[in-house]
């Protein structure tokens, strides 16, 4: 198994912009959708994010259509319930059947548990979503770190 995945994001600070640094470090393609006008808790997003503009400016919308695009959704947070912006991923994956996993500090072995699902519902776009940086400080490091060790998992497996 090798780390061949399309990660998917909102962009907003916290687990998603996570996710989008890991895959422009990792030159691991990358898009979805942001509010128009790019808008981030931390003011426009960064051009370099490749992300498609909703029509509105509410997040709801993004949210909406990023796991609509994707095979399934990860929520990461640091308590063991979704954040409040989290909570509408869960409930938008859950109306339109889509797979979604929440993963959290509480969890044990995370990057097993991630790649165990991706390989569950043979996921290519990953929609990779959770708390903002303003809601659970320090979420953003802590994401990074959980998607570095599991492509480095994925791809020591891919070499048995």
């Amino acid at each position: 198994m090798s780390w061949n995945i399309i990660i998917i994001s909102g962009g907003q600070t916290g687990a998603d912009r996570a996710a989008l640094d890991f895959a422009i470090n990792n030159e691991t393609p990358h898009g979805g959708w942001c509010p128009k006008d790019r808008t981030a808790l931390d003011g426009p997003l960064d051009p370099k994010y490749k992300l498609k503009e909703t029509p509105s400016e509410d997040y709801a919308e993004r949210i909406e259509w990023n796991v609509r695009d994707s095979d399934a959704t990860v929520v990461f947070s640091f308590a063991d319930k979704p954040s409040l912006s989290s909570k509408k991923s869960v409930t938008v994956a859950r109306k339109i059947k889509k797979p979604f996993i929440h993963l959290h500090r509480g969890v044990l072995g995370v990057p097993e548990k991630l790649i165990a699902f991706i390989d569950k519902h043979y996921v290519r776009r990953l929609n990779i979503t959770g708390s903002s940086e303003v809601e659970e400080p320090g979420l953003y490091a802590w994401v990074t770190q959980l998607l570095e060790r599991t492509k480095t998992t994925m791809e020591k497996m891919g070499d048995r």
